[in-house]
């Protein structure tokens, strides 16, 4: 016959046993939560950030020239990365607090309905006070979000722009600068430090009252025989579990509203549609693409400054396979010109066609595809020469080192890249900063010579050099500009002379075409007052001499 002390210690073995088991599981299942939550988190982030960026890449040019890039990488990085944790660890432990405060709530109406529904009579006016809150802290959070993507545009602009901060010894200026606008972020986080004490603390004092109605109303329940001792101190028990739930869910809703808060941003540039297709619209057969351009009675202003248009009824046609320079008085719109083509923007009225074939019915992904651009001041990516030079190729997978090299050798960038100790593998810096301005201008004639395009604009590709580097960059366009469509916007001469046609631009028209020695002979002409003006007086003076 077993010993009772014997069946005792049996039955608590089996019972820490067991309780062990459902411990380790509860550990297992808790540690897979977070496991599971933090990888969520992170796939929803990175997908946010991506479907982000691919609503950010396919805007117009317009969409740009109001949105500053600090407030939009402040969007991909911040206000993304808030959301993402709003929506899982948040939501795991707001979740995991309803269900605690919804097991005491069942179990206290199971212990004693009346005591339960005297208890919670004081969750009202807390849920009340938490949706005044919820919006309060909504709203601030996105004004928090807006003075922050402030302060991260004045940062990236003036670290990006460095060397003009140093030059100008701007330092201590552009440091009050930006610490008054992140005082501006402390004075928000203060208001919303404010709130937030003041909702926790009342969660905090809604608890405590919970625990004090208990004890006041289950008192005079005992004394009056509806409750025992046993039920009063389990009641008492899940009533501290709900407590412990309120607070949970207090912070649970403050996190969730600040997330809603930063989503609010994301969610709007998400939807935001743009205003031009990017890959939509008529592909030309290569039979039918030839590279003619006509700008029909355009009349033409920034988005942003509607008042002030560019161009009012401006006509000009360029043949296929023909080299159109176009000069003007600076601020007269030349460069615009290279903007429409590329229909980065669209005219106000009339059309620009290509092939007779208006650029808003054709494929702007295909038409830019087509077209290669060399600039005054090309942007380069802070990656390798190589990189740099293959970014112009259609077909990535295709390109090999051999056609980077010929590239360059045609561009007269070779023999540079080669001086260099890491020859094409030579990192360039920010926006190209660590090449000088012919290099820049070389490589760029190189990405553009990979792309192979049937119609090239130089905008003024030449205006910044040197005579050295004006002679090897003109060198290197000749060769680019053989069998092609070619649209020069040019100050200096050197670099129209041997244009088939050049068109004087003035006040949003047309006012002069022809040759250059043509419009050179006219002495009333804008053409000959531009020549005779200082930009024009050092390449003017010889073939001026000559006409």
């Amino acid at each position: 016959m077993n010993s009772p002390g014997g069946d005792v210690t049996g039955k608590l073995t089996s019972l820490c046993a067991i309780l062990s088991g459902i411990f380790v599981c509860g550990a297992a299942a808790n540690a897979a939560r977070v496991y599971l939550m933090q990888i969520s988190g992170q796939q929803i982030v990175r997908r946010l950030r991506a479907r982000l960026f691919s609503s950010i890449l396919c805007q117009e040019v317009g969409f740009f020239d109001k949105t500053s890039t600090g407030e939009l990488i402040n969007r991909l990085s911040s206000d993304a990365d808030l959301l993402g944790r709003s929506v899982t660890d948040n939501l795991s432990d707001g979740l995991r607090a309803v269900g605690q405060a919804a097991a005491g709530i069942g179990m206290m109406f199971y212990v004693s309905p009346q005591l339960a529904v005297f208890v919670l009579g004081i969750v009202p006016p807390l849920a009340v006070l938490a949706v005044f809150y919820g919006r309060y802290i909504r709203k601030l959070a996105g004004v928090t979000q807006d003075s922050l993507a402030a302060a991260t545009q004045l940062a990236e602009e003036r670290i990006g722009n460095i060397r003009t901060v140093r030059a100008f010894a701007k330092e201590h200026s552009e440091l009050r600068t930006y610490t008054e606008m992140i005082s501006q972020v402390l004075q928000l986080a203060r208001k919303e430090a404010v709130a937030r004490a003041g909702f926790y603390g009342a969660s905090g004092l809604t608890g405590n009252l919970i625990v004090l109605s208990v004890l006041y109303k289950g008192g005079l329940l005992m004394g009056e025989a509806y409750m025992t001792v046993g039920e009063l101190t389990s009641f008492m028990m899940y009533a501290f579990w709900v407590g412990i739930s309120i607070g949970g869910l207090s912070s649970f809703y403050s996190a969730l509203m600040k997330g809603l808060g930063a989503g609010g941003r994301l969610w709007e540039l998400y939807e935001r549609k743009p205003e031009m297709p990017l890959n939509e619209g008529v592909v030309l057969r290569p039979d039918q693409f030839k590279g003619s351009i006509e700008f029909r009675n355009v009349q033409f202003a920034y988005p942003t400054r509607q008042q002030a248009p560019v161009f009012s009824g401006l006509n000009l046609s360029i043949a296929a396979g023909s080299v159109m320079a176009v000069v003007g008085p600076s601020g007269s719109g030349k460069s615009t010109l290279v903007s429409l083509l590329l229909r980065l923007y669209d005219p106000i009225s009339g059309s620009v066609a290509v092939d007779g074939h208006d650029v808003r019915n054709l494929n702007p992904h295909w038409l830019r595809k087509n077209m290669g651009a060399v600039n005054q001041e090309p942007v380069l990516f802070s990656s390798s020469i190589a990189e740099n030079i293959a970014y112009g190729t259609a077909q990535p997978s295709l390109l090999t080192m051999e056609a980077i090299e010929k590239a360059a050798k045609i561009a007269n960038a070779y023999g540079f890249i080669c001086s260099f100790p890491k020859g094409f593998q030579t990192i360039v810096g920010e926006k190209g900063i660590l090449l000088s301005g012919g290099q820049k201008q070389r490589v760029a004639i190189a990405r553009a010579l990979l792309k192979n395009p049937k119609i090239l604009l130089l905008d003024e590709a030449t205006s910044a050099l040197d005579s050295e580097n004006e002679y090897l960059v003109q060198e290197a366009l000749d060769r680019l500009m053989e069998g092609r469509t070619v649209l020069i916007i040019a100050h200096r001469l050197s670099t129209i002379q041997n244009a088939n046609t050049v068109a004087v631009l003035d006040q949003g028209r047309i006012v002069e075409c022809g040759t250059h020695q043509q419009l050179l002979a006219n002495s009333e002409g804008l053409f000959r007052k531009l020549v005779e003006k200082q930009t024009f007086l050092q390449d003017s003076q010889r073939l001026v001499l000559k006409a």
